[in-house]
């Protein structure tokens, strides 16, 4: 009986939990609730996801009032997928944020912490399962403005500039996206999205709609940092606390991603979108230059925090690459790496954190000799950056292996050996933090001081993620299958077989 009412459980434990951070005052009563709450929240995605790969879609009715008439909760096998993936990152991201922000965040605003995460955490999850286009935009709000808050908690200064800047470019990217809402509510008289694409499916052509998509594409562009709307997203990643670089890095955009998906293949139709629109020639130029652009901006950074900024919006341009395909192969290997990036950059900033923790600096010349120092972090992050290079065993491989894939089996010669020359550039930036920890004598930031290994709570998650690099890039059963599962609802939806 209980178990009908799990859809709803990843957006209402959270929220509740969120004020009950601070009515306990103190911070290591708040982090053990966050973390059982994310945990909770992780078992009932896994829960979500199992049932919707079995039976299909999952519909929620609130308060008991049907649809399209009241608030629908629906769960499909994408937004299942990528909820696990945000629930799964945010517990070990809890895990290993009561080491981390000890240093980087004042002791009054730990509390603070834990609930502005929770409330990043509900809205997140509350965009992937809502059924509800107006609900959408304001689950992405509250995500919003719990991930403002967060960047803004560190002790560095200029987080408040990243913090302001981030800002405005996501008002500017939510007031896009509820003016495109606002059109299709005007043209259709409904909210929900079943009901909105059965109703949009009956025009041909129509100016409004098709102004309302323009909106939606370009504020969804802004807020999962598609180049070249991505400047936002280096500066916040750079000075936010770790353990927040490590969380929206692994979730945030890959959200962001999903509502493209949503809007473009459950909503429009991809037909339509990609070839009445031609939206998919505009989308693949982006991507591609995403991947050069950035990916080369990353290997000339001296921060390695900035570095993995960059390579984020470079690896956004795999995901978006995929997607614009317009193949089932193509999409399953976009969703695919929504998956696969998670749990690389997830380890790859915690490991950063680490050395920020021990050495007070992540600067390159920080990672000098470390090697030796801190032999389990630069492991970890040795993986976890082979992994973003695309190295046989790894994640990263699996998801460029099918990108090629879906290329090759549309002809695109040109774009699957772009996808292969963006991997060289990854060696390059990776390779550069790699060189510096192992074959460099420590530097002037850290000679002569005694470097520990990072704590006991940090490595865990941090090698949980590492580990399952590893794993996932050699077992790629239930990863693929997932991935797999919800690209054929997906374009069966977008072709109007999937209802």
């Amino acid at each position: 009986m209980f178990a009908q009412h799990f859809p709803v459980l990843p957006i209402i434990l959270p929220l509740i939990a969120a004020p009950l951070c601070i009515l306990v005052g103190r911070s290591q009563l708040a982090w053990i609730l966050a973390t059982i709450v994310s945990g909770l929240s992780f078992f009932v995605s896994i829960d979500l996801l199992m049932t919707t790969i079995q039976q299909g879609v999952i519909s929620y009715a609130v308060g008991g009032w049907e649809p399209p008439w009241g608030i629908e909760v629906r769960i499909d096998a994408a937004s299942a997928m990528v909820l696990s993936v945000v629930t799964g990152i945010s517990t070990l991201v809890l895990v290993y944020a009561k080491e981390s922000i000890a240093k980087e965040i004042a002791e009054s605003q730990h509390t603070l912490f834990y609930t502005a995460h929770l409330l990043c955490l509900a809205g997140l999850s509350g965009i992937l399962s809502t059924g509800d286009a107006f609900n959408l935009f304001v689950f992405l709000e509250i995500s919003s403005l719990a991930t403002y808050t967060l960047v803004s908690l560190a002790s560095d200064k200029r987080c408040l500039t990243a913090a302001f800047r981030y800002l405005v470019m996501g008002t500017i990217g939510a007031t896009f996206i509820l003016i495109g809402v606002g059109m299709m509510y005007m043209k259709t008289g409904t909210l929900n999205m079943v009901d909105l694409a059965a109703k949009i499916a009956e025009f041909d052509s129509n100016r409004t709609l098709n102004t309302g998509l323009a909106f939606i594409l370009v504020g969804v562009s802004i807020k999962l940092a598609l180049f070249p709307l991505h400047m936002w997203l280096p500066p916040a990643y750079t000075h936010a606390p770790s353990a927040v670089s490590a969380f929206l890095a692994s979730t945030a955009t890959k959200v962001a991603v999903y509502v493209m998906v949503r809007f473009i293949f459950t909503i429009y139709g991809a037909e339509f979108v990609f070839y009445a629109m031609s939206m998919d020639t505009i989308l693949v130029v982006l991507a591609i230059v995403a991947i050069f652009k950035c990916s080369f901006m990353a290997t000339v950074q001296s921060n390695v925090k900035t570095v993995l900024a960059y390579s984020s919006v470079a690896q956004i341009g795999y995901m978006i690459l995929g997607i614009s395909l317009v193949s089932s192969v193509g999409l399953m290997a976009g969703l695919l790496h929504i998956f696969n990036h998670a749990l690389m950059k997830g380890a790859l900033f915690m490991a950063v954190g680490a050395v920020l923790l021990r050495t007070g600096s992540v600067d390159i010349k920080a990672f000098h000799g470390l090697g030796k120092q801190m032999p389990l972090t630069m492991a970890a992050f040795t993986i976890a950056g082979l992994s973003i290079i695309g190295v046989p065993l790894t994640v990263g491989f699996v998801s460029k292996w099918y990108l090629v894939t879906a290329a090759l089996e549309q002809q695109h010669w040109v774009i699957a050996f772009l996808v292969l020359m963006g991997s060289l550039l990854a060696i390059v930036y990776i390779g550069r933090i790699l060189e510096a920890a192992y074959f460099r004598k420590p530097s002037e930031l850290t000679e002569g001081k005694t470097i520990k290994e990072a704590p006991m709570l940090m490595l865990i998650p941090m090698w949980i993620l590492v580990l399952a690099n590893v794993y996932f890039g050699i077992d790629t059963s239930l990863s693929v299958t997932a991935a797999d599962s919800a690209a054929q609802w997906l374009t069966q939806t977008a072709t109007g077989k999937g209802e």
